[in-house]
């Protein structure tokens, strides 16, 4: 598996950056930017242009799980955003303090799949109307959110928000925040393909 240390995607702007740091074609994130990610198993060679999205369904154990079955997702990694401290800890996140959300930050092919099927995947895997919440993992950090990267993101998440909502597929009202990208910080290397060093992981599908 390939692994890049960069621990801090700087991604307050709406940009995006290949795996390898190779500026997509538009918009760009800053020169300064950088994440690293884990390669998906099979995944031998990354594609010539790739993009990100970043998501938070609860526990990211399991929300990275499931995004690595997902076809055309080429890379991810386990972190936290949407908080107010500095490069924090797992044990300090879990503290309820520092504003974070655990977040998964993936890098997938648009040619494969669309921002609009990882949307789907998305809203399937976890209860969005929960709040600070998800089943019996309580707290801020564990709030369902979709962290746009740009104004076509935005677009796409608040129209299938409002879709799923129209469905009466759920019980309530949606919760989930739809917010720009800030500041990723990956977390802990044992976090990272939890599910895959044989960790027993319990995520509990909304559907599939």
């Amino acid at each position: 598996m390939v692994k890049i240390a960069a621990i801090v995607v700087a991604a307050a702007v709406a940009g995006m950056l290949t795996l390898g740091l190779r500026p997509s074609p538009a918009p760009t994130a800053p020169s300064n930017a950088s994440h690293g990610l884990y390669f998906v198993k099979g995944v031998n060679k990354e594609p010539a242009h790739t993009e990100l999205a970043m998501f938070s369904a609860g526990c990211f154990w399991g929300v990275e799980q499931e995004f690595r079955k997902q076809k055309g997702v080429v890379a991810t990694a386990v972190g936290f955003t949407g908080g107010t401290v500095p490069n924090p800890t797992y044990e300090e996140v879990c503290t309820h303090t520092t504003g974070h959300a655990e977040t998964v930050l993936l890098e997938f092919d648009p040619t494969v799949v669309t921002y609009k099927e990882l949307l789907k995947n998305f809203w399937d895997m976890h209860d969005p109307t929960q709040g600070d919440r998800q089943g019996p993992d309580v707290g801020d950090n564990y709030r369902s959110a979709v962290w746009y990267f740009t104004p076509e993101q935005k677009k796409e998440a608040i129209a299938s928000r409002d879709a799923l909502q129209k469905s009466g597929e759920l019980s309530g009202p949606i919760t989930s925040q739809i917010s720009p990208a800030g500041k990723f910080y990956k977390a802990e290397e044992y976090h990272q393909q939890y599910a895959e060093k044989g960790n027993p992981i319990f995520c509990h599908r909304r559907k599939g």
